[in-house]
């Protein structure tokens, strides 16, 4: 049985491709089965195609300060994010009746979250991408909340941050001990 190998910066790929993959595999639904069909197809095959260079890519040498990445600063961001995102559908479903917003609120938790990891792994560059998915986010609830046509939400709060998810992991990036300056 063949074990394969998988550092952080691989890791953290793969979390990313696959976070990328439900948004659009979830979002996808939105539209009509002739366009929701090849959607999910081309999303799983976008995955496949990261995943696969994901094993085709050497781990990063482990010099000690890779370990930091999935560190105390990384638990705590994500465990911010999961009682933000958990508290607002709790008030977006039951207590307001806007389902429909709740893809924007998961995409700007999820977006405001990469600010929080921008800043525990020393990668200031992550802070495109939380920015870009926190303003899906803000805008896929303002377009809930004026009522836009649910596939219009859907796709600037679920398909677009589902393509920058993918986007982002598709070629490897230096881990943050692997960057120079970065912090130790």
């Amino acid at each position: 049985m063949r074990v394969c190998a998988v550092r952080n910066n691989q890791l953290g790929r793969l979390i990313g491709a696959s976070f990328g993959l439900v948004f659009l595999l979830r979002n996808a639904g939105a539209f009509p089965t002739l366009v929701s069909v090849p959607l999910r197809v081309l999303a799983v095959l976008a995955f496949l195609r990261v995943f696969l260079a994901i094993r085709r890519t050497p781990p990063a040498a482990d010099d000690g300060r890779a370990t930091a990445v999935f560190g105390k600063g990384y638990r705590l961001v994500v465990a911010a994010e999961v009682v933000a995102g958990l508290g607002g559908l709790v008030v977006l479903n039951p207590v307001l009746h806007l389902p429909e917003a709740s893809v924007g609120w998961i995409s700007l938790v999820v977006g405001l979250h990469f600010f929080g990891l921008a800043a525990a792994w020393g990668m200031p560059v992550v802070r495109r991408l939380a920015a870009a998915l926190s303003a899906c986010g803000a805008l896929g609830m303002a377009l809930a909340l004026a009522d836009a046509p649910f596939a219009v939400t859907a796709t600037v709060a679920g398909i677009v941050p589902g393509v920058l998810l993918l986007a982002s992991v598709a070629r490897p990036t230096p881990a943050p001990s692997d960057r120079a300056g970065a912090p130790a």
